[in-house]
C-alpha cells in the first residue's frame, strides 16, 4: 500500500486542465538547447544516425525517469526535499537538495543567456542587424548590458511563478507555448523557401552511423537528454505535485517527450537552411552561443528588410522558450521554500528569484564562467540527479507502478518501465558519467 500524501495546511495548488499542465511541462521541456543544441549535435554526429539515437536514448531512459519524477510528486503532493523524504526517509533529504541546488545554479546563467536573446529581439525590432553584429556581441554578452537584461529576465520570471500556479503558470504556458509551436513552424516553412537552402538540409540530417559508437556522442546525446527534458533537477516532479489522481502519467509523459523532440527536429529545418542560404556555412564552429547569436544574427543582416522582421521572430522564440524553462527552474526552488519553510509564494518567489539573479552577476560579466556553470550542471548535476532518481524509484519505493497505474488503467509495459529503471538506466548513466565528470574537472582545473 502506498504511503498517504503528507498534508499540510493550505489546499495544494492543482493545475486546472489536462491542457494546461501538459503545455507548462512542454514549457520546461522545450528551451535554448532545442533551438540550436540538439540540432547542432545532430549535424555534427551522424545526422538522421543521431535523432535515432537521441530517440533510443529518451525511450530507454528519459521516458523512465520523467515518468518517475511525475509519479513522485503526484503521489507525495509535495516538492522534491519532502517528496524524496515522504518515500525514502530522511537520508533522501540531501537529493532533493540536490535538485533545489541545480534549479537555483541553472537559472543563474540561463537567464543571462536569455537575456542575450531578448536584447536581440530589440536590435531586430529597432533597426534590424548589421554586418558588425559579431564584433558587437562581445559587449552584448558581457557587462552591464548583459547584466540588465538578465535582471529584466529574471523580473518576468518571478512575476509570472509569483502569480501561483493557475493564474501565474498555467496561464502563461497556455498562451505562450501555442504561440511559440506557430512561430516555429511558421520559420520553418519560410526556410523551405530560400534559394541556396537545400545543402542546410543535407548538411543537418545526412546519415553516417560510424559517430554513433563513439562515447562522447552517448554523453551527448544523454546530456541533451536531461536537459531538454528538465531531469535531474526537480522541476517534473514539482509540476506533478499538482497533479490530481485521474491524470493519465504515462501518455502525459510521451506527450511531453514528443513534443520536445518535435521542437528540436523543427529548430534544425529553420536554423541550417537559412545559414547555407546566405552562404555563411563555414561560420558554423564548435560554439553553441557563436552559432545562436553571431552566425544567425549575420544571415538576417544579408537579408535585407526581410532578416529583420525574421531576426525578431527567431529571437522572439527563443526568449518565449528561454522563459518558460526558466519558469520551471523557480518554481523548483519556490515550491521547497514553500513546502519546506512555510513561506508563502511571493516571499518565496521575490526572496529567491533575487537571490537567483545576484548569483547572476558572475556569469553576467564574465562568459567564461557561464560556460563552466554550465558544464558543472549538465556534466555532473543533471546525470547524477538522474542516476539517483532512478535508483531510488527503482529500488527503495516500495511499489512505484501502483503511483503510475492510479488513471492509467490498461497500460501494461510498467514491468518494462522498473527494469529499465533499475538496470538500463543506471548503467547507462554510470558509463556517462564516468566519462563526463573527469572532463568537467579538467574544465574547472584549466579555468582556476
Amino acid at each position: 500500500m502506498l504511503p498517504h500524501p503528507v498534508v499540510s495546511g493550505a489546499p495544494r495548488e492543482q493545475w486546472s486542465s489536462r491542457a494546461g499542465f501538459v503545455l507548462a511541462a512542454v514549457g520546461s521541456a522545450v528551451g535554448l538547447g532545442n533551438m540550436w543544441r540538439f540540432p547542432y549535435l545532430t549535424a555534427e554526429h551522424g545526422g538522421a544516425a543521431f535523432v535515432i539515437l537521441y530517440v533510443g536514448v529518451t525511450l530507454a531512459v528519459g521516458l523512465p525517469v520523467l515518468l518517475a519524477e511525475l509519479a513522485i510528486g503526484r503521489g507525495a503532493q509535495q516538492s522534491p526535499v519532502r517528496a524524496l523524504v515522504h518515500y525514502g526517509g530522511r537520508r533522501w533529504r540531501p537529493l532533493g537538495l540536490v535538485f533545489v541546488a541545480a534549479g537555483f545554479l541553472i537559472l543563474s546563467y540561463y537567464s543571462v543567456i536569455a537575456g542575450w536573446a531578448l536584447r536581440y529581439t530589440g536590435i531586430a525590432l529597432a533597426g534590424g542587424f548589421d554586418a558588425g553584429i559579431a564584433e558587437r556581441f562581445a559587449e552584448i554578452s558581457e557587462g552591464w548590458d548583459a547584466f540588465g537584461f538578465h535582471l529584466a529576465i529574471m523580473a518576468m520570471t518571478v512575476g509570472i511563478v509569483a502569480g501561483g500556479v493557475r493564474a501565474g503558470i498555467e496561464r502563461t504556458a497556455l498562451v505562450l507555448m501555442p504561440t511559440l509551436f506557430v512561430l516555429v513552424c511558421g520559420l520553418a516553412v519560410y526556410a523551405a523557401t530560400l534559394e541556396g537552402g537545400a545543402p542546410g538540409y543535407e548538411y543537418y540530417l545526412s546519415t553516417d552511423f560510424g559517430d554513433l559508437w563513439s562515447r562522447d556522442v552517448l554523453t551527448q546525446a544523454a546530456g541533451q537528454t536531461f536537459f531538454s527534458l528538465s531531469l535531474g533537477m526537480g522541476a517534473m516532479l514539482t509540476y506533478g505535485s499538482y497533479l490530481g489522481r485521474d491524470n493519465h502519467l504515462p501518455n502525459e509523459a510521451l506527450l511531453i517527450a514528443g513534443a520536445d523532440l518535435a521542437v528540436a527536429v523543427i529548430a534544425g529545418l529553420v536554423v541550417f537552411p537559412l545559414i547555407f542560404a546566405l552562404g555563411l556555412a563555414g561560420a558554423v564552429g564548435e560554439s553553441t552561443v557563436g552559432a545562436l547569436f553571431i552566425t544567425l544574427p549575420q544571415a538576417f543582416a544579408g537579408m535585407g528588410g526581410v532578416g529583420r522582421a525574421v531576426g525578431a521572430v527567431f529571437f522572439a522564440v527563443l526568449v518565449v522558450a528561454a522563459l518558460t524553462s526558466a519558469i520551471s527552474l523557480l518554481e523548483v526552488v519556490v515550491a521547497s521554500a514553500m513546502d519546506g519553510l512555510g513561506w508563502t509564494r511571493r516571499r518565496a518567489a521575490l526572496g529567491l528569484g533575487g537571490a537567483i539573479a545576484l548569483l547572476g552577476v558572475p556569469p553576467a560579466f564574465h562568459i567564461g564562467v557561464l560556460d563552466l556553470m554550465d558544464k558543472l550542471a549538465n556534466n555532473v548535476l543533471l546525470l547524477g540527479g538522474g542516476l539517483a532518481l532512478a535508483v531510488f524509484a527503482g529500488w527503495v519505493m516500495a511499489d512505484p507502478v501502483a503511483e503510475v497505474r492510479v488513471g492509467a488503467g490498461g497500460v501494461r509495459w510498467f514491468f518494462l518501465w522498473r527494469t529499465l529503471l533499475r538496470f538500463a538506466v543506471p548503467a547507462l548513466l554510470l558509463f556517462v558519467l564516468a566519462d563526463a565528470v573527469p572532463k568537467t574537472l579538467t574544465a574547472v582545473a584549466a579555468f582556476f
